[in-house]
This record gives structure tokens, sequence and C-alpha cells, in this order.
């Protein structure tokens, strides 16, 4: 068991954290004052450790939101009742030993130990010894506390070393395999701590029956790794090399090895560009999170169709229809990891035409078609996100490996200034002539929406934007159809 005084810088930005959460002191000095001794645990600790072993270049207190507090020496009536005198108290976790106050986002847990099963019987021993309560713990670097009193960190399994040295490892073995979450708790460490397992980890890992996770529960890890990570391709590499990717993505795993024409794609193989490109979108900037969750799924999946369509033609290797194809496995796997039904669209409709950025730069493409191309991708996703998609692309072909290009891309850099010329970068152009317009002459019904999408569709394609010439246009094509 190690316990050592932290730092007086670590001390001040923890008191600024707590001086935050009005009236966070006053509850800890009301429990210290009844007996009980009061830690930060969890994911605040590891957070705070990892910002000063990076010299806060990883993470600053700031970003640090939810704070998970474990109280020994008290029993829960008697926590319960120290809260109450700073509001209304919640109750929904007091079965597993978890209090909230409703206006401070902050968890009060008494140590626990919990039998595995479907449902699963807790224990709650505010006596608890800390090595005790702390194996339960899935890593040793969330297996740490610090004492909001004495300001005294408490580390019975090395976590803190474990963070210095960048390892993950486990506090017990048994205890970490009765919760299959666990092992995409790991995946999505990986990639945002850049931090490796160790051999019994990896063991645990490679054989832990994960079958019955849910699928909200996978989506979640697979958004975390994906939106925290600046290497999110670590996560993917590690399930590939236990050999549990073609289990989880087995559509991913499928391009591991399809080789590629050397002269467009130096780097080799199929998920090795793929998992270039994934880490280049990561280092994209993005309105929000949604878009980049929708621009790094696509990264994964936009060449998931060569797998199958890649063939050597004339001695080059070729993967025509590989978009096309690529937007039906793209569907397919994601519907395995999340619930998400728009996210899957959005993704599905930025791997199907993923490849016309370029094309349409290299056949100098009419701002029509720009025009028709928005439209396509509306409203899911637009054109600042299939150009996002696109350099992820050209950025995933660095033949050192591991790691992309980080050179601008001059091609896609022209897409981008075009599409916003034209108007249509992040949004489509807005039809001219409504269904009202129309009117005496059509009265509403299946003529005139098909009246008005045909106008719509001579906007776009031939940049008339004149109501009349619209409509003249369009009543035109009645009076010419045969009766």
């Amino acid at each position: 068991m190690q316990i050592m005084k932290i730092s007086k810088e670590l001390q001040a930005t923890l008191l600024t954290m707590i001086s935050e959460r009005f009236p966070l002191q006053e509850i800890i000095n009301a429990i210290n004052e009844q007996g009980g001794i009061v830690y930060l645990v969890g994911g605040a600790v590891r957070d705070l450790l990892l910002a000063f072993h990076h010299h806060n270049s990883y993470q600053t207190s700031a970003t640090i939101k939810d704070l998970d507090i474990e109280v020994h020496g008290l029993s829960l009536d008697a926590l319960e009742k120290i809260l109450q005198n700073f509001g209304p108290v919640n109750l929904v976790g007091k079965s597993f030993g978890v209090l909230r106050l409703k206006k401070l986002d902050v968890d009060w847990a008494l140590p626990r130990a919990d039998l595995p099963g479907r449902k699963p019987v807790v224990f709650i021993d505010p006596f608890m010894s800390m090595k005790e309560a702390f194996a339960r713990r899935d890593l040793t670097m969330n297996a740490i506390g610090i004492n909001l009193i004495t300001f005294e960190l408490v580390d019975p399994f090395g976590g803190y070393s474990d963070i210095q040295q960048g390892i993950l490892r486990v506090p017990d073995a048994t205890r970490f395999i009765e919760d299959p979450l666990r092992f995409y708790r790991v995946m999505q460490f990986i990639g945002r701590f850049e931090m490796k397992p160790d051999d019994q980890l990896d063991q645990l890992c490679k054989v832990m029956d994960i079958s019955n996770v849910s699928r909200e529960r996978i989506e979640e890890e697979f958004k975390k790794l994906l939106l925290k990570s600046q290497r999110p391709s670590l996560g993917i590499r590690w399930l590939d090399a236990i050999g549990r990717l073609k289990e989880i993505l087995p559509e991913l795993a499928a391009i591991k090895n399809v080789p590629q024409d050397p002269v467009w794609h130096p780097e080799g193989e199929v998920l090795e560009h793929t998992l270039q490109a994934l880490d280049a979108a990561a280092s994209l900037s993005y309105h929000n999170n949604p878009e980049k969750l929708m621009v790094m799924y696509a990264a994964l999946c936009h060449d998931l169709g060569k797998a199958s369509t890649t063939k050597e033609v004339d001695g080059v290797l070729k993967s025509h229809g590989h978009a096309e194809l690529g937007a039906v496995l793209s569907k397919k796997m994601l519907k395995h990891i999340m619930n998400n039904k728009e996210l899957i669209k959005a993704v599905v409709t930025l791997v199907r035409y993923h490849m016309l950025p370029i094309q349409f730069i290299q056949s100098n493409a009419s701002p029509a078609a720009y025009k028709r191309l928005a439209k396509k991708l509306a409203p899911e996703a637009n054109l600042g996100m299939l150009a996002k998609v696109a350099y992820a692309d050209k950025q995933g072909r660095n033949p050192q490996k591991y790691t992309p290009l980080q050179e601008p891309m001059p091609d896609i850099d022209r897409f981008i200034a075009k599409s916003r010329a034209i108007g249509v970068y992040e949004t489509v152009e807005q039809p001219v002539l409504q269904g009202r317009d129309l009117m005496p002459e059509i009265e509403p019904g299946p003529i005139m929406g098909t009246l008005v999408r045909k106008a719509y569709e001579i906007q776009l394609n031939t940049g008339v934007r004149d109501k009349e010439e619209l409509k003249k246009r369009v009543l035109q094509t009645i009076i010419k159809a045969p009766q």
C-alpha cells in the first residue's frame, strides 16, 4: 500500500476543482467532522495524474467534469443525513451504495463488494480496507484515491507508477473478467491514453467472454475511442493484435492484407491505410462531436469494399465499385456496434461518395455537379464532411507506417474552395419554386409534387434561379406530355 502526499501544484488544482463545485468543500468538511474519510477516486484521479505527468498537455482540471467520491467509516444512512443538509438527495443508486445531490454533479459512494451474475448481490461495507475496496476496479490506474482532507494519495496496486510508465494492468484478474464491458474499456483506454496492456491483461482479453455486452455499451466505448483519442487506431490495432478484430468488426478484419497499387498507396495493405486515415481524421477540426463521429466512422469504413473488389487488371491492382460495396458493408458492420440509425445513414452516404472530391477536381466538375452532390449527401451529411473524409483518405498513405502524412492536400483544398464559392460547402441550394407558386394552375397533389421536384432538378442542372422561368419550364412539360 503506497501512501504519499500529492504535490502542492496538484493540491492547488484539486482545491480549485472543489471550490468551483459549491458546496462541495462544506460537505467534505461535514463528513470529516462526523468521522468519515473522504476520497476522490476513479477517473478524476487518473486524469489529474495524467495531466500532471504530461505537464497538462493531455488534460487540465477544467476538462474533468464528473467526480466520484468514496466515503469510508460512515454508514449509508449517516451519509444520507449529512447530504440532506445541503439539498434534496437522489436515492436512485442507494441499493448500490451511491447517493447524489440533485444540484451537484458528484457521486457519493460507500466501498462495496459485488458478487457476479445477472442480478449481482451488492455488499456495502463502510469499514472495508482501501486495498479490498479498490481491488474491484478495472485497472490499476483507476484504483487510486486522494484523501480530500490530508491530500494523501492512496495507491494500493501501484497505479501511479503504471501511469508514469504507460502500462495498463489489472488489480485483480478474477474480478476483471467478471465484467466483460472492461474489454471494450481497455480498447478505448489504449487509444485515449496511448498506454500498453501488460502481458497478463492481453492474455485475459484474448480469452474472456464478451458475448453478453449490450450494443448500447459497445457503442459508448467506441464513441469514446473515436472522440477522445489522438490515435484511435491504437485501439483497433490492439483488437487485431490479440486476435479479436474479426469477431468484433469482421468487415474491417477482411481488408487486412488486401494489397493496393503501390503507386497510389505506398503505405501497403488496406487495413494499414484505413488506420492511418482514421488517425488523420482525428486530427482535423470539427464543429461538434456528432460531425466528428460521422467523419471518423466514415474514415474507418471508407475502403471496406476493397476486400471483395480488388482485382489485378493488366498488371495493375484495381478496386472498381469499392465505394458502392463499401456503403453496404459499412451499414452491416455498424449495425453490430451501434443503434444510432441517423449516424449509420450519414456514414453510409459519406462512404458511397468518398471518391468524388478528387474526381471532381480532376474532371473540373461543373457547379451543377457540386450542387447535385450536396443534395445527395443531405440531410445527414454535407460537402464539408465529405472533404474531411477525402482529406483523411489522402493523408493515410505514409510509407513509414503507423502514422498518417501531415502535409496539406491541394486537390482537396481546391474542392473545398470551389464548394464554398458555389455556396454548397455545408448546405444545399434551396429550391426557388415552391408548390404555392404553381397555384392556381395546379391543384395540390402528386402532380404538383412532381413539378416542384422537376423544377428543382432544372435549377440544379442549369443554374436557372428565376422563379417565373422555372414555372414556365415545368408547366410546359405538362402541355407536351401525351394525353
